[in-house]
């Protein structure tokens, strides 16, 4: 971690008459941790504030493998971690957040200062029983793009069976329909395949997707009900009309970017965290301080999902193809889940004009000066790194809020393009070698591609300059907590 980590026991220096502390809970995701822990860090900057990041055990103890006592509260300087027992604790979809209760009074009798404010990421209801048990204000963290927030917004208010009707009950990876849904507050439509995929599982056999529809819907139940602050990681001006479009109908605070950037006094943020096992050297960094300017392919598919094997098979020809190509490239791939045919092949990876590893620091190679282009699975983490880092992008989407995560860059945007997939949901080499073309070449598309992406890199730093839109918008939201306060919770904020 960027800052030194220590067992928090003098707990006076926190006792300075604060009068906020958030609790930010989220699951033990990468997608999730590194987004709520960056969120808590810009929390415990504003006057008067105190932050606590609580994760499940299963991620707690990859944060922190040194530390043998689960039950101290740690602190890196400037927020602390206090984890809770899903009561599995194994890693998988956690189910319990009843010892959440506890890490509420545990922090309480540490002598801090109580926690004020419950933030959770996404989809855990659960979480809100807890705020509610104790009195507390809850506030949710929407950890993807503001677009896909009005999108389940609307499915849950009335559009659900029009999208089922015109998707047909199919897999949105699989949709070759081109139907056009227009929301109520968004100027331009959007086709059924660039839906989130959640939306199209009632035929399938998909009881993750379906799990998350139920719990999503859950959310949205408790939204209408108790109608909480909803932090969005996102920025005005990368999504002004879905902003304006759902902040009709919720208090909605935009605190992102939520990737590490320096401010305009010179700062860093604070790194990310690695959830997975990783190695620190450095040769890839070195490999692309050898490349041409804006010349590297940069291709990752997320932490999530793994390679098919017909996927895997047509991996070796992908990369050919770059190399015939000419365009050297850096492809990651993790080791845990993938297939035989992808193990050979980072095992036989020293090719003339590329590199496979296993792990890489994402943002310093989106941020390195020889990377011309991300191939990417459009996760919004990943999609918002290679906005700040003003990257071009092919998107590969999967699933979730992938396929609007595509849309944005490609249509919204205009920085970057979605690659289709064949009628097996694989990406090709002919469909790799096109789409690289597109953002990399010297056509007139690429041109402004490439010219959009540095706008919109200018754009991020904006945002997130001292005084600028993220901290005025966290400052109204902490604002808007210490209103409920008063009032307690569900009362008049005004």
């Amino acid at each position: 971690m960027a800052a030194p980590l220590a067992k928090d026991e003098d707990h006076k220096k926190h006792g300075d008459g604060r009068s906020s502390h958030f609790l930010v809970v989220a699951y033990s995701m990468q997608g999730h941790v590194n987004p709520a822990r960056t969120l808590a860090h810009r929390l415990a900057q504003v006057s008067g504030c105190t932050a606590t990041l609580s994760i499940p055990l299963s991620g707690h103890r990859r944060m922190f493998p040194s530390d043998d006592d689960e039950e101290a509260i740690i602190s890196d300087g400037l927020i602390s971690y206090l984890p809770f027992s899903d009561g599995i604790d194994d890693g998988t979809w956690p189910v319990d957040f009843r010892t959440l209760s506890a890490v509420i009074s545990r922090l309480a009798a540490s002598g801090r200062p109580p926690v004020t404010c419950v933030v959770c990421t996404l989809s855990m209801p659960v979480v809100g029983e807890v705020a509610r048990a104790h009195g507390l204000p809850l506030a949710v963290y929407w950890i993807q793009p503001a677009t896909v927030l009005a999108t389940y917004y609307h499915y849950f208010h009335g559009h659900d069976e029009l999208l089922r009707l015109l998707a047909g009950g199919q897999h949105a990876s699989n949709l070759e329909r081109s139907d056009d849904v227009t929301l109520p507050g968004m100027l331009r439509p959007l086709r059924t395949r660039d839906m989130p995929s959640f939306f199209f599982t009632e035929k399938t056999e998909d009881g993750l997707s379906k799990m998350v529809l139920k719990s999503m819907g859950e959310l949205f139940q408790q939204m209408d009900e108790e109608k909480p602050a909803v932090l969005v990681n996102t920025f005005g001006a990368l999504e002004d009309v879905a902003l304006k479009a759902i902040q009709t109908y919720m208090d909605v605070f935009a605190v992102g970017p939520a990737v590490p950037l320096s401010k305009n006094d010179g700062a860093r943020e604070l790194a990310q965290i690695h959830l997975f096992q990783h190695d620190e050297t450095a040769a890839y960094m070195e490999w692309l301080d050898a490349q041409p300017e804006k010349s590297v392919v940069y291709l990752s598919f997320g932490s999530l999902l793994g390679y098919t094997r017909r996927q895997a098979e047509e991996l070796r020809p992908c990369l050919h193809g770059l190399q015939a190509g000419g365009r050297p490239y850096l492809w990651v791939v993790r080791r845990e889940g993938r297939a035989e045919e992808v193990d050979d092949l980072c095992l036989t990876a020293a090719e003339k004009k590329g590199m496979v590893v296993e792990w890489c620091d994402q943002q310093r190679v989106l941020a390195h000066p020889s990377v011309g282009c991300f191939v990417t699975h459009c996760g919004w983490n990943s999609t918002l790194e290679a906005v700040a880092c003003g990257v071009p992008m092919v998107g590969v989407p999967s699933w979730s809020d992938q396929p609007v995560n595509a849309w944005l860059v490609e249509e919204e945007w205009e920085v970057g393009v979605r690659a289709e997939r064949d009628g097996e949901g694989t990406l090709t080499r002919g469909e790799l070698e096109r789409c690289v073309e597109l953002v990399m070449g010297g056509g007139d598309r690429a041109v402004q591609v490439r010219a959009n992406a540095s706008r919109l890199k200018e754009r991020a730093r904006q945002a997130v300059v001292a005084g600028g839109p993220l901290e005025t918008s966290l400052r109204s939201f902490v604002e808007c907590v210490q209103g409920l306060g008063r009032s307690g919770p569900g009362g008049n904020k005004d």
